[in-house]
């Protein structure tokens, strides 16, 4: 079970990896959901420990939709990512129909030239998620997909995420769930789910607040609770 972590410092990376946990997300204004952090941020949180990091690819938190002056900005961010040493990238697009925007993301796994990719929570806006699926599974560089399984979060539709971690099993790519996870709820979600893959934002802080550090204890009681679920 991978245990991924959202960090907005490099001190979140060393309180992550300390925890237990196994790779980070690294984002910059997480109350907008998380965009793409500084260079100078990338390139301290690749150094601050060995775990893995994945970088959000998200230049602006109005929509999903990316026009060509946001391409340019998000292929040039992937490029800077790349040659930060970083292990991945976390990004996402969609058209003006709720579908994937495949055009897009041929451009970013292009960029990414071999870095792992995540795709990310536009998944969840989405007008159909197991079509989306599909067509996600067209592209092999794409790892996993980040979902809670639409709006609510992710302990509220274990049902559809159980669906569609039974549909990616023959596909090739992971589904981790995201969104409202904690040490209270963890247990429970992952028997309902069975996914291999978890992700944990505010759920691993102090008093549950994105204001706060991020806290050891919390992260080393989901490991231990998702080691007794295996």
């Amino acid at each position: 079970m991978i245990i991924e972590v959202i960090a907005i410092r490099t001190e979140d990376i060393v309180m992550a990896a300390a925890g237990g946990a196994d790779r980070i997300e690294l984002v910059t204004s997480i109350a907008e959901g998380g965009l793409t952090p500084s260079a100078g941020l990338i390139e301290a949180a690749v150094k601050a420990s060995s775990l893995p990091v994945n970088v959000m690819v998200r230049p602006h938190s109005q929509s999903f939709c990316y026009s060509e002056s946001d391409m340019s900005i998000m292929l040039r961010d992937i490029e800077i990512i790349r040659n930060a040493g970083a292990t991945g990238i976390v990004v996402g697009a969609l058209n003006a129909e709720g579908e994937v925007d495949t055009g897009q993301l041929e451009r970013f796994i292009h960029a990414a030239d071999g870095l792992d990719i995540t795709f990310h929570r536009a998944f969840d806006e989405v007008r159909d998620q197991h079509v989306a699926l599909r067509v996600l599974t067209q592209y092999p560089a794409i790892s996993r997909i980040l979902t809670s399984g639409g709006t609510l979060p992710a302990s509220q539709a274990t049902k559809q995420l159980r669906e569609l971690q039974v549909a990616s099993l023959p596909l090739g790519i992971n589904i981790m769930g995201g969104y409202g996870l904690n040490g209270d709820n963890i247990s429970n979600f992952v028997k309902e789910t069975r996914v291999p893959e978890v992700h944990f934002g505010s759920g691993v802080r102090h008093n549950g607040s994105y204001n706060e550090a991020i806290d050891v204890g919390r992260i080393a009681r989901i490991r231990t609770i998702l080691q007794e679920e295996l």
